[in-house]
């Protein structure tokens, strides 16, 4: 039986009070925010498997609005585990989900952990040789042309949002953090957004080379055609702040 299923078989009230009263460590510290919170804790669950690494994560009175709750919106774990669902039917790796259920004030979303895997944050450029790092930009730029030629805008593109692991053929890539994802209308307002936020906050030890190359890969483009290469300019150019 996969874990999965076990996860299904087990979703019922008196499983969600197990999850919710569990007492151990914060993996990290509790968001609290307009009278609610969200935290996030590690955990070994048992299964008719055996054990399986998790993340559980779990909130209280945390909602966002959408288009089809625009007054009420729903919890901010059920539109990211709605997302994770959206995006594995469309062939985009991101995280597995093991468990999920809500009631009216409380959401608990619990999904594998990336075992093996680390953030961009945490790879350096410099640590790699100039194969893996082509490689790795390759991998994720396919990753993230397939999810925005699926109309999917992550919005909140950091590195610390895509996970990779080195494999025999190169690197496996996961997108993560999903609550505020959304489909749009056109790629190019997906690829602006997510594209541009990335490109602020890599690594600075990524030199232009790569970047260029990361782009070679994204649009299938070599050389980068003009039209590119203004783009990759536009793409480096500081973001104005928000007026208030």
């Amino acid at each position: 039986m996969s874990v999965l299923k076990e996860a299904q078989l087990l979703s019922n009230s008196e499983y969600f009070e197990q999850l919710w009263q569990l007492d151990t460590d914060w993996f990290e510290p509790p968001n609290h925010r307009r009278g609610g919170w969200s935290g996030v804790v590690k955990y070994v669950l048992k299964t008719a498997n055996g054990a399986v690494d998790v993340f559980i994560k779990r909130q209280e009175n945390h909602r966002t609005k959408t288009w089809c709750h625009p007054l009420k919106g729903i919890h901010t774990f059920q539109k990211e585990y709605n997302n994770i669902l959206r995006l594995t039917a469309k062939h985009i790796p991101t995280l597995d989900p093991v468990y999920f259920s809500c009631d009216k004030s409380r959401a608990i979303l619990v999904t594998k952990e990336l075992t093996g895997y680390q953030s961009l944050e945490n790879i350096s450029p410099l640590s790699l040789s100039s194969v893996s790092r082509k490689q790795l930009l390759k991998a994720v730029a396919h990753v993230l042309a397939d999810m925005h030629q699926a109309h999917f805008q992550h919005n909140s593109l950091y590195p610390k949002h895509i996970f990779a692991k080195p494999i025999s053929s190169g690197w496996d890539i996961k997108i993560i953090d999903l609550e505020k994802m959304k489909r749009t209308l056109f790629v190019r307002q997906s690829m602006m957004r997510d594209l541009g936020t990335l490109e602020r906050h890599a690594n600075q030890d990524w030199s232009k080379k790569d970047r260029v190359f990361f782009l070679q890969q994204y649009f299938n483009e070599q050389p980068l055609s003009k039209k590119t290469r203004q783009l990759l300019q536009k793409l480096a150019k500081p973001k104005k702040a928000k007026r208030h």
